[in-house]
């Protein structure tokens, strides 16, 4: 670096140290090679068609449904458990949202029947929470997604008829509900799915408006981060999240083909996938789930099989 003035040694110096930081956190890394890749399209058991949501139990079962109202279960490499069953009716549609309740057991968004199905395992059914269908406190449009906290409060996620949350208590009564079309702070264009995050705090998917906001259980607005596009920490139609043990958020984005990992403020760490038909790229994912050993598993929809990575 001799004969440089010392503005442009400076420069010099500070690029090496971005990029350096960047490559030890695998920013700018979007593809590398999965551990696993498996599914196969079809629609016998085993076999898959357009799935579009996951979700992993605390006992290793990985549970998807897919475009055929299927719910089947595997094990976390693939192997199918000879579980497959179907909501009661799915000639309106089929569920979009799966996910796990305090006690283990599978919530199933039954879509287009405006209710949250819960079942055990193996398909028996528990509960059911709404069904009826309207706009006023207890009713249901379309549901997308719904969660539970560890008191035992669901949240249920709705978009086009009811952009909004609605809290629910653990007999499934209506507590609140929070939200509204449009594009400011807690108004959504579109929640596609909900996670806890480790401050406790409610994480939204706000698909349309292409970020993510963050929410009290009370309803309150704390935060929002991402926005338009392809660069590092923005989104193209973000449709699932998950944390892993480490309190690092996984978003998995239909419109960009990839997995953006984050911290929970939103700070980009890393991304992994790439638009294609081959391993380590992705077509249209709709979903993503973190199993106990950190591994994600990406539901690549349009290729109709799940790849597994942890980056």
């Amino acid at each position: 670096m001799s004969g440089m003035n010392p503005r442009t040694v400076l420069v010099l110096v500070l690029l090496i140290v971005v990029g350096a930081v960047a490559l030890s956190f695998g920013i700018g890394r979007r593809s590398s090679a999965p551990e696993l890749v498996w599914g196969q399209h079809g629609v016998q058991d085993g076999a898959l068609a357009r799935p579009r949501a996951v979700a992993i139990d605390p006992q290793g079962r990985l549970f998807l449904v897919d475009f055929t109202a299927r719910i089947q279960a595997y094990d976390l490499d693939g192997e199918h458990l000879g579980i497959t069953f179907t909501t009661p009716d799915f000639r309106n549609g089929r569920p979009s949202g799966l996910s796990i309740d305090r006690d283990g057991n599978l919530m199933v968004s039954d879509s287009h029947y405006h209710c949250v199905r819960i079942y055990t395992h193996d398909g028996t059914e528990l509960k059911k929470i709404g069904g009826e269908a309207g706009k006023s406190p207890g009713q249901f449009g379309y549901i997308s997604d719904c969660v539970q906290d560890a008191a035992g409060f669901y949240y249920v996620a709705e978009f086009g008829q009811n952009d909004r949350i609605t809290k629910l208590d653990l007999d499934g009564q209506f507590v609140a509900c929070f939200g509204a079309n449009g594009q400011g702070p807690l108004q959504f264009n579109r929640v596609r799915a909900m996670a806890f995050g480790p401050d406790g705090h409610l994480y939204c998917v706000d698909a349309c408006n292409h970020r993510i906001q963050v929410l009290t259980t009370d309803g309150e607005f704390v935060r929002e981060f991402g926005k338009p596009g392809q660069g590092l920490g923005e989104f193209h139609f973000p449709y699932d999240l998950a944390f892993n043990s480490a309190g690092e958020l996984y978003v998995v984005e239909r419109g960009n083909h990839r997995v953006q990992k984050l911290t929970k403020e939103g700070v980009p760490l890393a991304t992994w996938g790439t638009p294609g038909r081959e391993p380590g790229q992705l077509a249209d994912p709709w979903a993503l789930a973190v199993d106990q050993k950190g591994r994600v598993h990406v539901v690549d929809t349009e290729n109709h099989r799940v790849q597994r990575v942890k980056f």
